[in-house]
């Protein structure tokens, strides 16, 4: 397939940061895409939070499952557009490689212990994954994974911790977040499409976990807008294959909608190379009237669903397991295994081994350590 003269073609990559002979067989973004898929941190996301604890039913989704979605939209996407597809794969695949076990409130809480010490970002610990803390090759840290790729890896950035990798790697990756300049057209994509897979997923599981019902749903105009669809169409259908067909079509339609505006945005914009896809405004994006309704979605959700008791009860609990975790390793190293016991830079050696953690193995540690049994129903 030949691709669009704004795509990041596999030919003119900006390489490794540790030069490589090509392989015989797969081109660089392929290559990519298999590392993260062989990675240890990869194997992790599974027993990784998305909303509900992995332990909390077979059938919710964990980061690997969501990063598993992400890559299907967004390959989809790219295939259409005839941009990089495998570029797509490799970013979808790793964007969240640096979560730490029980989500966002796992984060939330490194962030705080960390705060004095250049703090803790996943996106920036994806980075870090990928660059440094996989031990896999004889000659280097890290996967040693193209530039564009781990351009797409890095979706936010401080601008502290860009200066950092500036000064560390000039002209780098971290250098759009210095000239306000946007990432190629694959990693644009990625960010669009984890937005998509979330809010659809986000709405099952929380149906499926009971949190959420059909009726508090029908106040948002997006899900509203197919359910009348779907009940007009199929009367006698059960509340389950309701919902599965009214997120299908939701998803079909942001995917639409974010094509024919992507489409509409490059043919304004004029740009004809990846370099000038940079130097424009974001080119990925919904209509505004899908940018409204998306945001509507998001909104509810947070009221809804991640602001639910039965949430905020298990996310208190995730934030001090995790406080619990930094205060003991900090004061007490040799809790933890060879290398991060031994390493010069002892909180952030804390912080990498903490976010390295499955949902399970972090609340198992926190009872090795502390003789606390976790909640009923944590």
């Amino acid at each position: 397939m030949t691709l669009a003269p704004q795509a990041c073609w596999p030919s003119q990559t900006r390489g490794r940061r540790h030069p490589e002979a090509p392989a015989p067989t797969r081109n660089d973004h392929q290559r990519d895409r298999d590392r993260i898929v062989h990675s240890s941190s990869f194997r992790r996301l599974v027993y990784k939070t998305q909303v509900f604890l992995n332990h909390e039913g077979d059938l919710f989704r964990t980061r690997l499952t969501h990063s598993l979605e992400v890559a299907q939209l967004a390959r989809s996407v790219a295939r259409t557009l005839a941009w990089n597809e495998d570029l797509v794969e490799a970013i979808a695949l790793a964007h969240d490689l640096g979560h730490t076990p029980f989500g966002h409130a796992g984060q939330d809480a490194l962030h705080d212990c960390m705060r004095d010490h250049e703090g803790f970002e996943h996106n920036f610990q994806s980075l870090r994954v990928v660059d440094e803390l996989e031990e896999r090759y004889a000659d280097y840290n890290g996967l040693n994974l193209c530039f564009e790729t781990r351009e797409g890896i890095l979706k936010h950035c401080s601008l502290a911790n860009a200066r950092r990798l500036e000064a560390q790697e000039p002209s780098g990756v971290a250098q759009r977040f210095l000239l306000r300049q946007q990432p190629s057209l694959e990693a644009q994509l990625c960010n669009l499409a984890d937005e998509i897979a979330y809010n659809a997923h986000d709405i099952d599981d929380g149906v499926r976990s009971g949190l959420l019902t059909l009726e508090q749903l029908s106040q948002v105009p997006l899900f509203e807008r197919f359910a009348q669809q779907v009940r007009a169409e199929h009367p006698a259908l059960g509340d389950r294959r309701t919902l599965h067909e009214v997120i299908r079509r939701m998803l079909s339609a942001q995917v639409y909608d974010l094509i024919d505006t992507t489409q509409q945005a490059i043919a304004q914009a004029g740009v004809g190379h990846v370099d000038e896809v940079r130097q424009s405004p974001a080119l990925v994006r919904f209509s505004p009237d899908m940018r409204e309704a998306s945001t509507q979605l998001k909104q509810f959700l947070f009221d809804n669903l991640y602001r639910h008791p039965q949430v905020v009860q298990t996310t208190q609990w995730a934030k001090q397991v995790v406080r619990d975790l930094f205060e003991v390793y900090s004061s007490q190293p040799r809790e933890m295994p060879s290398p991060y016991s031994e390493r010069p830079d002892a909180l952030r050696a804390v912080a990498d081994y903490i976010a390295g953690m499955t949902d399970r193995f972090a609340s198992r540690e926190h009872q090795r350590l502390t003789g606390q049994e976790p909640p009923h129903g944590a």
